[in-house]
């Protein structure tokens, strides 16, 4: 029983360490999604600035607030250049 004890426990706390490693891996990837999918909405809004005459910087700041919020931050981005 104390060979079991005496493998279960750095078991236990590798996996522990493992999964505490893994996290802030995770939020990364989670971030670069977001950031992914907001220039390629803020791409999609210069393509047509000819049309609507509203031409947002692609930048990181404008990247990240239209990936974390989504079609509301791009029309908050959109309202914040034209005013």
């Amino acid at each position: 029983m104390e060979n079991f004890a005496a493998l279960l426990i750095p078991a236990l706390l590798g996996v522990m360490l493992l999964r505490l490693l893994l996290l802030p891996m995770k939020w990364g990837i989670r971030v670069a999604l977001h950031a992914g999918c907001g220039f390629f909405c803020l791409w999609l809004l210069n393509t047509v600035a000819f049309a609507t005459g509203v031409y947002l910087p692609i930048n990181a700041v404008t990247v990240l607030i239209s990936g974390t919020l989504g079609l509301p931050g791009v029309a908050l981005l959109t309202l914040l250049e034209i005013l």
